[in-house]
Protein backbone atom coordinates (compact mmCIF):
# COMPACT_ATOMS: atom_id res chain seq x y z
CA UNK A 1 0.00 0.00 0.00
CA UNK A 2 1.24 3.46 -0.85
CA UNK A 3 2.29 6.23 2.31
CA UNK A 4 -0.33 7.84 1.81
CA UNK A 5 -3.98 9.36 3.05
CA UNK A 6 -6.91 10.50 1.02
CA UNK A 7 -9.64 11.39 3.31
CA UNK A 8 -10.08 11.87 6.79
CA UNK A 9 -13.79 11.02 7.89
CA UNK A 10 -15.46 12.90 11.19
CA UNK A 11 -18.36 11.85 12.32
CA UNK A 12 -20.52 15.30 13.52
CA UNK A 13 -23.97 15.95 15.08
CA UNK A 14 -25.43 18.81 12.85
CA UNK A 15 -24.12 19.26 9.45
CA UNK A 16 -25.75 22.32 9.15
CA UNK A 17 -23.84 23.81 12.28
CA UNK A 18 -20.85 22.61 10.81
CA UNK A 19 -21.20 23.86 7.56
CA UNK A 20 -21.73 27.28 9.11
CA UNK A 21 -18.53 26.82 11.05
CA UNK A 22 -16.08 25.82 8.91
CA UNK A 23 -17.57 26.96 5.22
CA UNK A 24 -19.71 30.35 6.21
CA UNK A 25 -17.23 30.84 9.20
CA UNK A 26 -13.80 29.66 7.96
CA UNK A 27 -14.76 30.33 4.41
CA UNK A 28 -13.35 27.08 3.38
CA UNK A 29 -14.99 25.51 -0.19
CA UNK A 30 -16.58 22.38 -0.27
CA UNK A 31 -15.80 20.05 -3.27
CA UNK A 32 -19.08 17.97 -2.74
CA UNK A 33 -22.13 18.64 -0.16
CA UNK A 34 -25.51 16.65 0.89
CA UNK A 35 -27.38 16.46 3.64
CA UNK A 36 -25.34 14.18 5.61
CA UNK A 37 -21.94 15.28 4.33
CA UNK A 38 -19.86 17.82 3.64
CA UNK A 39 -16.31 17.28 1.48
CA UNK A 40 -13.68 19.72 1.95
CA UNK A 41 -10.36 19.70 0.02
CA UNK A 42 -7.77 20.48 2.35
CA UNK A 43 -4.91 19.51 0.65
CA UNK A 44 -3.05 18.16 -2.75
CA UNK A 45 -5.23 15.12 -2.91
CA UNK A 46 -6.86 15.13 0.97
CA UNK A 47 -10.40 15.90 1.54
CA UNK A 48 -11.89 16.33 5.00
CA UNK A 49 -15.10 14.88 5.16
CA UNK A 50 -17.38 15.65 7.78
CA UNK A 51 -20.35 12.94 8.62
CA UNK A 52 -23.73 13.09 10.04
CA UNK A 53 -23.28 10.59 13.13
CA UNK A 54 -26.08 8.49 11.49
CA UNK A 55 -24.32 8.49 7.55
CA UNK A 56 -21.49 7.78 9.54
CA UNK A 57 -22.89 4.69 11.36
CA UNK A 58 -24.59 3.26 9.01
CA UNK A 59 -21.33 3.30 6.54
CA UNK A 60 -19.31 1.61 9.36
CA UNK A 61 -21.21 -0.59 11.19
CA UNK A 62 -20.98 0.98 14.82
CA UNK A 63 -21.45 4.26 16.40
CA UNK A 64 -18.77 6.82 16.82
CA UNK A 65 -17.14 7.09 20.38
CA UNK A 66 -18.52 9.99 22.94
CA UNK A 67 -16.27 12.31 24.43
CA UNK A 68 -13.05 14.22 23.44
CA UNK A 69 -11.44 12.07 20.18
CA UNK A 70 -7.93 10.67 20.63
CA UNK A 71 -7.03 12.91 17.46
CA UNK A 72 -5.90 16.05 16.79
CA UNK A 73 -5.89 18.39 13.21
CA UNK A 74 -3.06 20.25 12.70
CA UNK A 75 -2.47 23.66 10.25
CA UNK A 76 1.03 24.83 10.16
CA UNK A 77 1.55 28.05 8.98
CA UNK A 78 5.34 30.28 8.62
CA UNK A 79 4.57 33.05 11.44
CA UNK A 80 3.59 32.86 14.91
CA UNK A 81 1.48 36.09 13.77
CA UNK A 82 -0.37 33.98 11.57
CA UNK A 83 -1.02 31.27 14.31
CA UNK A 84 -2.60 33.89 16.56
CA UNK A 85 -4.72 35.58 13.70
CA UNK A 86 -5.98 31.95 13.43
CA UNK A 87 -6.89 31.29 16.64
CA UNK A 88 -8.92 34.73 17.54
CA UNK A 89 -10.58 33.97 13.90
CA UNK A 90 -11.81 30.45 15.86
CA UNK A 91 -12.43 32.11 18.58
CA UNK A 92 -14.53 34.79 16.89
CA UNK A 93 -16.98 32.03 15.50
CA UNK A 94 -17.23 30.65 18.93
CA UNK A 95 -14.55 27.76 19.05
CA UNK A 96 -13.14 27.09 22.29
CA UNK A 97 -9.92 27.87 22.21
CA UNK A 98 -6.52 27.28 24.13
CA UNK A 99 -4.06 30.56 23.63
CA UNK A 100 -0.47 29.71 21.50
CA UNK A 101 2.89 28.83 23.51
CA UNK A 102 6.38 28.41 22.75
CA UNK A 103 6.75 24.43 23.14
CA UNK A 104 9.64 22.52 24.17
CA UNK A 105 9.89 21.13 20.91
CA UNK A 106 11.02 24.14 19.52
CA UNK A 107 7.38 25.27 18.06
CA UNK A 108 4.47 27.56 18.16
CA UNK A 109 0.89 26.25 18.93
CA UNK A 110 -1.95 26.62 20.32
CA UNK A 111 -5.79 24.98 19.46
CA UNK A 112 -9.23 25.27 18.74
CA UNK A 113 -12.36 23.10 18.94
CA UNK A 114 -14.61 22.80 16.58
CA UNK A 115 -18.42 22.86 17.03
CA UNK A 116 -17.88 18.75 17.46
CA UNK A 117 -14.83 19.06 19.90
CA UNK A 118 -12.38 17.99 17.19
CA UNK A 119 -9.24 19.41 18.31
CA UNK A 120 -7.30 21.52 15.50
CA UNK A 121 -3.23 22.33 16.20
CA UNK A 122 -2.30 25.89 14.91
CA UNK A 123 0.96 25.68 14.77
CA UNK A 124 4.75 27.05 13.00
CA UNK A 125 7.16 23.91 13.56
CA UNK A 126 10.44 24.73 12.98
CA UNK A 127 13.58 23.11 10.65
CA UNK A 128 12.95 20.35 7.53
CA UNK A 129 9.50 19.22 9.27
CA UNK A 130 7.49 22.32 9.18
CA UNK A 131 8.87 23.04 5.13
CA UNK A 132 7.82 19.59 4.64
CA UNK A 133 4.04 20.36 5.33
CA UNK A 134 3.69 24.06 4.29
CA UNK A 135 2.64 24.96 0.71
CA UNK A 136 4.97 25.84 -1.82
CA UNK A 137 5.43 28.58 -3.01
Amino acid sequence: MEQRVSFITLAVADVARTRRFYVDGLGWQPIFESDDVIMLPVAEHLILSLWSVDGFTAEIGAAPASGIAPITLAHNLETEAEVDAVLAEAQALGATVSPAARREWGGYSGYFADPDGFRWEIAVNPGDTGAFVLPRA
